[in-house]
């Protein structure tokens, strides 16, 4: 199938088009830390003119444990999110967990992200297509590659069809996940840009007593080898004290190693396109 190029704002995301990156804290802890990493990404991004959006939950619905770390809350959260995004001139994207949801937060951000958990929510799903905006579905832990499929047919229903997708492992017993990277090209014959997240896809669900485990050192070694497959993008969670970090700290990338683990994909992919 011909590959689709999904705009948003001034960029264009293809599988055969330079890498993109989706990059930013896993949840919301402060104005303080996501500004001090948009303000980090921003310069490093600009001077190598690689394209990207920023990345950031409002709330983190699925955590856990009761007493986790949730975020700011969707009113204060949005507006941060929306003003970081406009400071810095980047697109913005967070997590939409339910249907009501969606038309007040495409009004601050550029893309809709699906959690993996609720990516067969069909109400909701359809809820953010109706939006217009873009909408970027994490496959679920539980999906098959092949079932894909009924999801974007949820949002082609609406006529949007501005879509990613994006792999972030399986579940392998219990709390592991694995990557099959056949489900990076089976998901690339449905024609849409395909995004690989690095960091989820090395989390230990559930491994932490309460809290979610993971396994960093993987997950440049698994985004290489997406990348060599030829895809759109990578996502991956950065923040500037991963031991500190409120959600996800064990799979996050420190922000000062940032620099050195998108040039090793940036190098991959230019060999891979060049053959393309």
């Amino acid at each position: 199938m011909k590959q689709k190029i999904v705009r948003i704002k001034n960029l264009k995301i293809g599988n055969n088009l330079p890498l993109v990156f989706i990059v930013g804290p896993c949840v919301l802890e402060s104005e303080a830390v996501l500004e001090q990493t948009a303000r980090t990404l921003k310069s490093y991004f600009s001077k190598r003119k690689i394209s990207w959006i920023l990345k950031c939950s409002f709330d983190k619905a699925n955590r856990t444990s009761l007493r986790s770390f949730r975020g700011l809350g969707m009113e204060e959260g949005l507006e941060i999110l929306s003003a970081v995004g406009k400071k810095y001139k980047i697109p913005v994207t967070t997590d939409v967990h339910e249907p009501w949801q969606a038309n007040l937060v495409a009004e601050y951000v550029d893309l809709l992200q699906i959690p993996a958990f609720l990516c067969r929510q069909t109400d909701l799903i359809v809820a953010c297509a109706r939006s217009g905006k873009p909408v970027n579905v994490k496959k679920g832990q539980f999906l098959s590659p092949w079932d894909v499929r009924y999801v974007i047919e949820k949002i082609e229903s609406t006529g949007n069809r501005k879509i990613l997708l994006t792999e972030r492992g399986t579940t392998f017993g219990y709390s592991n996940l694995i990557v099959d990277m056949r489900s990076l090209e089976i998901m690339k014959s449905f024609g849409y840009p395909i995004i690989f997240d690095a960091t989820h896809s090395v989390q230990l669900p559930g491994a932490g007593s309460g809290k979610s485990g993971g396994e960093r050192k993987y997950a440049l070694p698994l985004a290489r080898a997406a990348v060599a497959v030829g895809i759109a993008g990578v996502f991956f969670e950065t923040h500037p004290n991963p031991a500190k970090a409120l959600s996800d700290g064990p799979n996050q990338i420190s922000l000062k190693d940032v620099p050195a683990f998108v040039s090793s994909l940036l190098e991959i992919d230019k060999t891979r396109k060049r053959q393309t």
